[in-house]
C-alpha cells in the first residue's frame, strides 16, 4: 500500500505527534508499505530524506517550537502524483490537515484523519487567544471529521468525546504505537552519574515539553514537597520549554533546587536510558489524548503516578501500575509519590506496568492502522487516481477548495449560533438581575 501522510511536526520536533507519526511510518515501512511523508521545513532537520517531502514554513511561530506551514501546491502536487498514493493520512485538521483535505478530493483518494491533540488546550499559541478561539478549534476539528472516511481517536476517551461534539461517526481507537522491547533495555547509571544523583536516590521522574498546557507548576509544587521531606528523593525532567522557569522558581520556594536535574531534551538511547534512570514517573498534564510517554516509562517498567485524564485513565489502574489521582491536589500527588519510595512496592507494580505496554506495542497499533485504511477504501468504492488530463486535474482542485469553503462554513455558523446563544443567555441573565426584588 502507498501511504500519504500529512503532518505539521516532525523531526527534529521532539513531541508526541511527530514521535507518533515517525513510529506509524517506520513500522509501516518495516512491513513492506511505502510512506511519504509531507512536513514543514525545519531549522536541523536531516539533510537526505528520500520519504518526506517538506515544505515552506515560517519557523518558531509566536515564540514556540513549531513550524508554520506554508505549502506551494504546484510544487507538492507533482511529488504526490509521482508518489502515486493509494490512500491520505493527515494528523492535523488545518494547515498541511487542508491540503490533505484538498489532495484527498483532487485524486478521489480516501482521507483518514488522526485526531491527535485537544485543540483548545493549545490556543495560547496563536494571537488573540480566548475562550472564543477555543471554541473555534473545538469546532474546526470536529467538523474536519466530516471531510474524512475514517478517524482514528488514540484513546476510547477521545473517541467518546469527538462523538459528544458531533463528529463523524466512524471512529476507530488506535493508540500510538511504542517499541517496547527497545524501551525495556536501558542502563540508568550512566544519566544518574552525569547529573550527580546518588545510584541508592529514589529519582522521580517526567519525560515530555516543558510546556504551559502540561500543568508543570502543579507537578513541580508535589514533588518538591516530596523532596523537602525526604533528602535521599532526587527530581529527573526530561525535556525543555517555557515552564521549566516555573518549575524552578517551585523548587526554589521549597529549598530543593540542587535536587532538580533538567537534562534538556533527550533521543534514542539517551532518552531510554533517562527512564531506567527513574524509580518512578510522574504525570500531571490534562491536554494529552494518549499518555504515550506514559506507555514508554511502563515499558521501562516504571510505576506510574498521574492526575487522571483523557489518554491517562485508559493506561493508569490505580494500585495496579501506579496511583491515579482524580484531580489536582499536590498533597495527595506528594503522599502517593511517597508511597512508592517503598522499593518492594514498586517492585509488585513493575510486572503491571510491563504487561500494560505491551498492549501498545507499535506492531499491534500499525496493524489496527492498516485494517482502517483498508476499510477505508473500500468505503469509497472503486476511485481513481490522478487523471492526466489537464482539466480533469484544475475541475478537482476547484471541487477541493469548494469542498473546504463549505467546511469552513460550517464551522462559521457553528460558532455564531454558539455566540448567539451565549448573547441571549447574558441578556437574560442581565433581566433577572435587573427585576426588582
Amino acid at each position: 500500500m502507498n501511504i500519504l501522510m500529512f503532518t505539521n511536526t516532525y523531526s527534529p520536533i521532539v513531541g508526541g505527534v511527530s514521535e507518533s507519526v515517525q513510529r506509524l511510518k517506520t513500522r509501516l515501512q518495516a512491513e513492506g508499505h511505502r510512506v511519504l511523508v509531507v512536513a514543514p521545513k525545519m531549522s536541523g532537520q536531516p539533510r537526505r530524506e528520500d520519504d518526506v517531502v517538506r515544505v515552506a514554513a515560517v519557523q518558531h511561530f509566536n515564540g514556540s517550537d513549531f513550524s508554520l506551514p506554508v505549502p506551494i501546491p504546484g510544487q507538492l502536487f507533482e511529488a504526490i502524483e509521482a508518489f502515486d498514493p493509494d490512500i491520505i493520512h493527515s494528523h492535523h485538521p488545518f494547515l498541511l490537515g487542508d491540503t490533505a483535505a484538498r489532495a484527498s478530493e483532487t485524486y478521489g483518494l480516501p482521507l483518514v484523519f488522526t485526531h491527535h491533540t485537544l485543540y483548545e488546550h493549545y490556543t495560547h499559541y496563536v494571537p488573540g487567544d480566548s475562550p472564543r478561539m477555543q471554541r473555534f478549534a473545538v469546532a474546526l476539528s470536529t467538523e474536519y471529521t466530516r471531510l474524512c472516511e475514517a478517524v482514528i481517536a488514540p484513546s476510547e476517551s477521545i473517541r467518546d468525546l469527538l462523538l459528544r461534539r458531533g463528529a463523524n461517526v466512524n471512529v476507530t481507537v488506535v493508540p500510538s504505537g511504542v517499541d517496547t522491547r527497545r524501551f525495556a533495555r536501558g542502563d540508568g547509571t550512566l544519566p544518574r552519574h552525569q547529573e550527580g544523583i546518588p545510584q541508592d536516590a529514589y529519582v522521580i521522574g517526567h519525560v515530555g515539553r516543558l510546556a504551559k498546557e502540561k500543568n508543570l507548576p502543579f507537578l513541580a509544587d508535589a514533588v518538591a514537597q516530596l523532596l523537602a521531606r525526604r533528602r535521599d528523593a532526587h527530581f529527573l525532567v526530561v525535556g525543555d520549554g517555557d515552564a521549566r522557569e516555573c518549575m524552578q522558581r517551585e523548587a526554589e520556594r521549597y529549598g530543593v533546587e540542587s535536587r532538580f536535574h533538567f537534562t534538556g531534551r533527550l533521543q534514542g538511547q539517551a532518552l531510554i536510558d533517562a527512564y531506567h534512570a527513574m524509580d518512578v514517573f510522574a504525570f500531571a498534564s490534562h491536554s494529552e489524548t494518549q499518555g504515550m510517554v506514559l506507555v514508554e516509562a511502563m515499558a521501562a517498567g516504571l510505576p506510574v503516578v498521574a492526575v487522571t485524564a483523557s489518554g491517562v485513565r485508559e493506561v493508569l489502574q490505580d494500585g495496579g501500575n501506579g496511583r491515579l489521582l482524580i484531580h489536582d491536589d499536590s498533597v495527595a500527588m506528594a503522599m502517593a509519590l511517597e508511597e512508592l519510595a517503598d522499593p518492594d512496592r514498586r517492585r509488585s507494580m513493575r510486572l503491571a506496568a510491563h504487561e500494560m505496554a505491551a498492549a501498545f506495542d507499535e506492531s499491534r497499533c500499525a496493524a489496527r492502522c492498516l485494517e482502517v485504511y483498508r476499510r477505508a477504501i473500500a468505503m469509497g468504492g472503486a476511485f481513481s487516481h490522478a487523471d492526466d488530463s489537464t482539466w480533469e486535474r484544475v475541475r478537482s482542485r476547484l471541487g477541493a477548495e469548494w469542498h473546504l469553503l463549505r467546511h469552513r462554513g460550517r464551522v462559521l455558523r457553528s460558532l455564531l449560533q454558539e455566540t448567539r446563544e451565549e448573547t441571549r443567555r447574558l441578556r437574560e441573565d442581565d433581566e433577572e438581575s435587573n427585576v426588582p426584588k
